[in-house]
């Protein structure tokens, strides 16, 4: 028997502000993804972290390792 998967985590960083576009400076979720978080299942959990992660890419809060600058 395979054990049932665990859930994946919260990306919050306990940093709670929303900026202009009502997005979480800390963790980079909407609003509604912020609120419907407990009620979604790992699949879409997954999806909204991409979705974070290239919104940080985006507004230059995630900075790529290993990636030049335009020196």
């Amino acid at each position: 028997m395979t054990e049932p998967e665990k859930p994946v985590r919260s990306p919050c960083v306990s940093i709670c502000a929303l900026d202009d576009d009502d997005i979480c400076t800390g963790c980079q979720r909407t609003v509604d993804e912020i609120t419907r978080w407990s009620r979604m299942d790992n699949a879409e959990r997954r999806a909204v972290l991409a979705l974070c992660h290239e919104r940080a890419k985006a507004s230059g809060v995630l900075w790529m390792i290993g990636t030049q600058s335009g020196h």
